[in-house]
């Protein structure tokens, strides 16, 4: 008996959709154009038409994933959320210069936030920096411009990070943090490091890599990219984010710590944070319908805060041996910890 195995997915990037407004931003679009010399070109009205459409399935869109370009009429510098880490700014926004990420964690809120599967990528980033002229009038900004997306990943299409680099360059009262799991710092590495530049590294244990954390490069890639970058004189953050509760999580931990540190100077990095696992309650709920599955959304969180998180006694637990280990090769006055009240010990 022959079997079938045939892919009936089309191609990732076989189709592009591109808002009538980009042409307004030819050279932008068109340096992301060249890149698939071979996509069929969709003209649409707006993005939203696309991506916001009903009865999408994102998890089985991350099988043939698709690229929307658009250009941002709205917000595009946002206050921080409370589940994020401000390392003790007051002045602390991120920024969304592209929606959803290459990679597929199956942890990720990104899938309760937004209902497609498809990238969204904005091309008139030029009106971001002129919203962030207008902000850093006012006060200086510690902003994050990679929460929605992995914007590293998609360098050597977009470029928009050497752009920040540039644009750090001149303005010394803006700090930028670009987080990434990618091990993609080659398509910068020619670009000198601006002082007000971090590139933070989430960096997990191969138990979580291996079980949750789908399309992502291996904690060896991600150590060797973050190595090079420090050896190329930028400031690093490394980021063991979120921390996960699983059999055998103590000594799992304990091993990863002392590999990532043997590995990477603790003397070389600008700093280490770590959280638990923390979804928006929200969230979650569309997460469990998307992978009914999913060992690490089905888990019974406590949900009384409006974030699905784990309860006080285990959330102890945890935090409390992961910052009794990180405090085993960094100083205390070097790690940041989220607690649910974004505050750092």
């Amino acid at each position: 008996m022959k079997t079938c195995d045939n892919n009936f997915y089309n191609k990732p990037f076989e189709y592009i959709y591109v808002e009538d407004d980009c042409a307004g931003y030819a050279a932008t679009t068109e340096h992301i154009l060249s890149h698939f010399p071979d996509a069929t070109l969709i003209p649409i009205h707006h993005y939203k038409d696309v991506f916001n459409r009903k009865n999408q399935n994102a998890t089985v869109q991350r099988n043939s994933r698709q690229l929307i370009l658009a250009v941002c009429k709205e917000t595009w510098i946002y206050p921080g959320a409370p589940v994020c880490q401000d390392f003790g700014n007051d002045n602390f926004y991120y920024a969304s210069l592209m929606m959803n990420c290459i990679f597929d964690c199956e942890y990720c809120y990104l899938q309760g936030m937004y209902p497609s599967g498809h990238l969204v990528v904005f091309v008139n980033i030029e009106d971001c920096f002129a919203s962030l002229d207008s902000l850093l009038k006012e006060h200086p900004v510690y902003l994050c411009i990679s929460f929605d997306s992995d914007l590293m990943a998609f360098e050597n299409v977009t470029g928009y990070i050497g752009k920040w680099i540039e644009y750090c360059t001149s303005h010394p009262d803006l700090t930028v943090e670009v987080r990434t799991k990618s091990a993609n710092f080659g398509a910068i590495s020619h670009l000198a490091a601006p002082p007000n530049l971090i590139l933070a590294w989430t960096l997990t244990p191969d138990y979580v890599t291996h079980n949750f954390e789908h399309k992502v490069p291996g904690l060896d890639a991600r150590i060797s990219a973050a190595c090079l970058a420090i050896q190329h004189g930028y400031k690093v953050r490394l980021c063991f984010d979120p921390i996960l509760h699983f059999p055998d999580f103590k000594s799992v931990y304990s091993d990863f710590f002392k590999y990532v540190f043997d590995h990477i100077s603790p003397h070389s990095i600008k700093d280490v944070s770590f959280g638990e696992f923390r979804v928006s309650c929200d969230y979650i709920k569309k997460m469990r319908k998307l992978r009914p599955a999913s060992l690490v959304l089905q888990y019974p969180y406590d949900t009384s805060t409006g974030v699905a998180t784990y309860d006080a006694d285990l959330s102890k637990t945890l935090t409390d041996y992961i910052y009794q280990e990180i405090s085993l090769y960094v100083p205390s006055d070097k790690i940041y910890i989220w607690k649910g009240d974004n505050t750092n010990d």
